[in-house]
C-alpha cells in the first residue's frame, strides 16, 4: 500500500522539528582545551641542516637502491603478519569509530503490526480507530478483533546537549587515529627490520667468503707439506700445526653454513613467505643508498612527528575528550521518544483519512545520587590522561634518545671503518711476509699461523663494521620517522 499524499504532508509535519532537536543538541563541549604538549626535550639535536630534505620526505624505495631488496621489501609489505595485523586493527577501530558515531544521530524505524484479540469490538465509524486509540468493551459474540498499525519514529535519542556523545565520538576517532600512526610505525620498523636482515645475510656470506678462502689456502699448504713430511723433509710437528689450522677453518665454514640459512629464515619469516633465491644478497653490503646526505641532526617538531608520538598523541587526545563524556554525567539526560503512523481495525483502511496516531515522549534524567559514581569516573578519566600524558612525553624521551644514540655512532663508525680498513691492509701485509719467510726456512710456521689468525680476525671485524655502517643507515631512517611512504 502507498500513504496517501495527507499523511505524507503530516509526517514530514511531525518531523520538522527533528533539525531544531538536533542543533540544540550541540550546544556545551566540557572536555578541556587541548594543547599539544611541549617536547620534552631539546628543541635541536646535532647539527641541523634546514636546507636539506628530512629523511620523513623520503620513500624507502628511494633510500634503497638495491632491486632485489626492493623486491623482498614489497614481498613483506604485502606478506608480513605484523603488518597484517595492524592493518587490521585500522579496520576494526574504523568500524568502532561508525558504531559510535552513529549514537549522534536517531535511530528511524518503520514497524508494521497486527494485534489480535478476544472480548475487544470495533471501535470509531468505517472501521477505523480513531485518535489513535481503541477502547476496550465486552464482546458478548466472542469474535476475534484485530487491529493495524503501520508507525514510522525513534526512541530514546539523546540531546547531546553537554556533548558526551560528541565527545564519545572523538575519543573513539582518535582511537582510529592512533592505529592509523601504529601501522604507519609498524611498518617503518618491517622496511628496517627485513633490509637489516637481508644485510646481515649478506654479512654472512661474505664471513664465509673468507672462511672458504682460508680454508683452501691451509689445505694446499697442509698438502705441501704432507709431501714434504712424506720425503722426511717437513717434521711432525709442523704437520700438525697445520693440521689445526685447517681443521679450525673448518669449523669456521661450517658455522657460517649454518648461520647462513638461519639468517634465510629469518629473512622469510619477515617476508611472510619463502624469498626467492634471485632476490637473496651476494656478499656485497652495497644495498642502502640516499638519494641525499645522511642528516647530522635533528629538531624536536620532527620527532613530534614520528608515527609513534603522533599515535601516543592520539590517545591522549582521546583521553581528553573521554574527560568531557565523563563531565556530562553531571548534567541531565534528556531523550526523546515519538512515533507517528495509523492504526485501523481494517486492514485496507489502514491509510484511510482518521486513521492516524502519533506519540511523543520526551524524558529529562537528573543525577541526583548514586554513591559517588560519577565522580570516581571522572577521577579516573582524569588519572588516565595524566598517565597518557607521561606516556607521550617518554614516547617523545625515547625518540630523541634512539636519534642520539645513531648519530653518535654514525660519527664514530667512519673513523672506525678507515682504521680497521688500515689494519687488515698491514695484517694481509704481514701474513704474506710471513708465509714467504716460513717457505724460505726462516721462520717456523708459528708465525705464519699467527700471522694469518690476525689477517682472519681483522678481515671479520671489518666486515661487522661495514654492516654496522649499513645497519645505521637503516636505523638513522627509521629513527626519524621515515619509510612508510
Amino acid at each position: 500500500m502507498k500513504l496517501t499524499r495527507l499523511n505524507l504532508m503530516l509526517t514530514l509535519k511531525h518531523l520538522a522539528w527533528m533539525p531544531g532537536a538536533l542543533a540544540l543538541s550541540a550546544c556545551i563541549n566540557l572536555a578541556p582545551f587541548y594543547n599539544q604538549p611541549e617536547a620534552p626535550v631539546p628543541a635541536s639535536l646535532g647539527t641541523v641542516n634546514t636546507e636539506q630534505k628530512p629523511l620523513t620526505e623520503v620513500s624507502w624505495q628511494s633510500f634503497i637502491t638495491d632491486k632485489r631488496l626492493q623486491q623482498v621489501l614489497d614481498l613483506a609489505l604485502k606478506n608480513n603478519r605484523d603488518l597484517r595485523v595492524a592493518t587490521l586493527n585500522i579496520e576494526r577501530a574504523r568500524a568502532q569509530y561508525q558504531v559510535q558515531r552513529a549514537d549522534l544521530f536517531p535511530t528511524v524505524n518503520a514497524a508494521l503490526s497486527e494485534t489480535a484479540s478476544k472480548g475487544m469490538s470495533n471501535v470509531g465509524n468505517n472501521g477505523n480507530v480513531s485518535a489513535g486509540t481503541v477502547a476496550a468493551s465486552n464482546n458478548s459474540s466472542g469474535n476475534v478483533s484485530h487491529v493495524y498499525r503501520a508507525t514510522l519514529g525513534f526512541s530514546a535519542y539523546e540531546l547531546d546537549l553537554f556533548g558526551r556523545v560528541r565527545n564519545l565520538n572523538a575519543q573513539a576517532l582518535q582511537a582510529f587515529y592512533a592505529e592509523q600512526e601504529n601501522r604507519k610505525s609498524t611498518q617503518i620498523s618491517l622496511v628496517a627490520e627485513v633490509a637489516t636482515a637481508w644485510l646481515t645475510l649478506a654479512a654472512d656470506k661474505k664471513r664465509l667468503q673468507i672462511a672458504q678462502q682460508t680454508l683452501q689456502s691451509q689445505q694446499n699448504t697442509y698438502q705441501i707439506n704432507q709431501k714434504m713430511f712424506d720425503l722426511g723433509v717437513a717434521n711432525a710437528l709442523t704437520l700438525k700445526q697445520l693440521q689445526t689450522s685447517v681443521d679450525n677453518a673448518r669449523v669456521a665454514v661450517a658455522t657460517y653454513n649454518i648461520q647462513i640459512q638461519q639468517d634465510t629464515n629469518a629473512l622469510n619469516l619477515l617476508a611472510g613467505s619463502m624469498v626467492p633465491v634471485a632476490w637473496l644478497p651476494d656478499s656485497s653490503l652495497a644495498s642502502v643508498a640516499l638519494t641525499t646526505a645522511l642528516p647530522r641532526g635533528v629538531t624536536s617538531k620532527t620527532l613530534q612527528q614520528r608515527p609513534d608520538v603522533r599515535a601516543a598523541e592520539h590517545q591522549l587526545e582521546g583521553a581528553n575528550a573521554n574527560i568531557g563524556a565523563l563531565r556530562a554525567a553531571f548534567f541531565p539526560t534528556i531523550s526523546l521518544t515519538t512515533t507517528i503512523g495509523t492504526a485501523s481495525t481494517e486492514l485496507n483502511g489502514l491509510f484511510q483519512t482518521g486513521s492516524r496516531i502519533w506519540t511523543f515522549v520526551p524524558q529529562i534524567t537528573l543525577p541526583i545520587f548514586n554513591g559517588g559514581r560519577n565522580r570516581a569516573n571522572l577521577t579516573v578519566g582524569e588519572k588516565n590522561q595524566q598517565i597518557l600524558l607521561a606516556q607521550y612525553e617518554k614516547t617523545v624521551q625515547t625518540a630523541f634518545r634512539e636519534v642520539a644514540d645513531v648519530l653518535v655512532q654514525r660519527e664514530g663508525l667512519k673513523a672506525q671503518i678507515e682504521a680497521q680498513k688500515s689494519l687488515t691492509d698491514a695484517a694481509a701485509a704481514a701474513f704474506q711476509l710471513a708465509d714467504a719467510r716460513f717457505k724460505n726456512g726462516v721462520d717456523s710456521y708459528l708465525v705464519v699461523l699467527d700471522a694469518q689468525r690476525t689477517l682472519y680476525t681483522a678481515e671479520q671485524s671489518l666486515i661487522t663494521l661495514q654492516l654496522n655502517d649499513a645497519a645505521s643507515q637503516l636505523t638513522l631512517y627509521k629513527v626519524v620517522g621515515g619509510g612508510w611512504q
